[in-house]
Formats: C-alpha cells, sequence, structure tokens
C-alpha cells in the first residue's frame, strides 16, 4: 500500500525568524494544520529512551538523528489525524521545522506534496538572537538560553538547512521579509497561500 502523502506548505526560515509564530496564527485558520517538529519534540517524555535521545541533542543545539526525526514526526501526525485535529484529505499541512537537511528530504519525499514553500528572510542576525533569547525567558526553552548554543544553531541552519531550498523548484518559493510586525507578515504570508488554498479546495469541489 502506498504512503500517505500529505498536501503540504512548508514554513522555512532561520532560527529565530517567525515560523512558529506564522505557524500557529496559520493553525487557527480552517483549512491549515500547523505542525512544529520542535514542539513535537518538546512535548516528549524526556525519561524515554527517544525523549533522552532528542533532549540531548537539542539542548546542544544539534538537529536529532533523522531516521528518529521522521520517525516521530510520522507518529505525531498519525495520532493527530487518529483524532481528527487533522484531516489529511481537506486540511494542507503547514510543515515547520522540516525537511532540516537534504537527507531528510529525501525521507520525507514519499509522504508530503510540497504546494508553497514559504521562506521567512531576515538578514538581520542580532534582531533574530534576541528574538530566541526573549522566547528562552517567554517559553523556558533550555536549547534558546545559551548564546553559544544558538550560534551554534545559526551555523548549522547556513551549513545544512538553506542547501534544503536547492531541492526544490524554484517556483515553489515565495520569499517574504520577516522583519514586518506579525500581522504584517501575516498578511504577505496569506497573499501566497490563499491562492494555494483556493485551488486544493477546488479539486475538493469544496467551497466556503
Amino acid at each position: 500500500m502506498p504512503a500517505e502523502c500529505y498536501k503540504t506548505v512548508l514554513l522555512f526560515g532561520a532560527p529565530g525568524v517567525g515560523k512558529g509564530t506564522q505557524g500557529r496564527i496559520l493553525g487557527s485558520i480552517p483549512g491549515f494544520f500547523h505542525l512544529s517538529c520542535g514542539e513535537v519534540f518538546r512535548s516528549l517524555d524526556i525519561h524515554s529512551p527517544e525523549g533522552k535521545i532528542v533532549y540531548e541533542t537539542t539542548s546542544q543545539g544539534n538537529f536529532v538523528p533523522d531516521d528518529l526525526t521522521i520517525k516521530i514526526w510520522k507518529k505525531s501526525l498519525q495520532g493527530q489525524a487518529a483524532l481528527s485535529n487533522y484531516k489529511p484529505h481537506e486540511d494542507l499541512l503547514v510543515l515547520d521545522g522540516l525537511p532540516r537537511n537534504v537527507k531528510q528530504v529525501e525521507l520525507v519525499k514519499e509522504h508530503i506534496d510540497v504546494q508553497r514553500i514559504i521562506y521567512l528572510i531576515c538578514s538581520d542576525e542580532e534582531s533574530m538572537m534576541h528574538r530566541i533569547r526573549r522566547r528562552a525567558i517567554r517559553e523556558n526553552r533550555v536549547d534558546d538560553a545559551n548564546e553559544s548554543i544558538i550560534r551554534h544553531r545559526f551555523d548549522i541552519y547556513h551549513e545544512q538547512t538553506q542547501p534544503v531550498l536547492e531541492s526544490y523548484p524554484q517556483e515553489l518559493i515565495a520569499q517574504i521579509d520577516a522583519m514586518g510586525s506579525p500581522a504584517e507578515v501575516l498578511q504577505s504570508v496569506l497573499s501566497q497561500l490563499i491562492p494555494v488554498q483556493n485551488e486544493h479546495f477546488s479539486r475538493l469541489g469544496r467551497k466556503f
């Protein structure tokens, strides 16, 4: 039996650029379902074998091993579908934090049908560092609290994650300036995603 292939929008960008903020807002709009791999990792029991590995790697600013990442992601998404929080045949999946490297692009290829990539851009790395520090205090996130770990995460992003964009057709990629207010950024994001959602609903024969 072929694997389930989810109609997907990827949220892409450097640490602290605002992927989580935009994803949560989109997830509140009917027809979109937001899944953050980072939030899935943080929800794991750190005393479980998987949770221990995830905690040890992310707390050092490193990526969780690829095979384990995909295993946890699939299990979480299937659980959300079983609870009917996510309806795969109706909702567009807004995926935040995956794929994080070129190998993961191959690992998820059979599972996601990428409709659009929202590439949030901020050239001011110090501004993103400030956002991450504030997030560490607000959300009590260990992986955001240490500046050397944050800078290590930026290095990994530039070395391993940015090349992911080269794995997809350039016409799928929409560059969005992430330096405005959340509402301004959302307006730009929706200008790209409303046509995608309308086309998706049209294929389903569905109207609001």
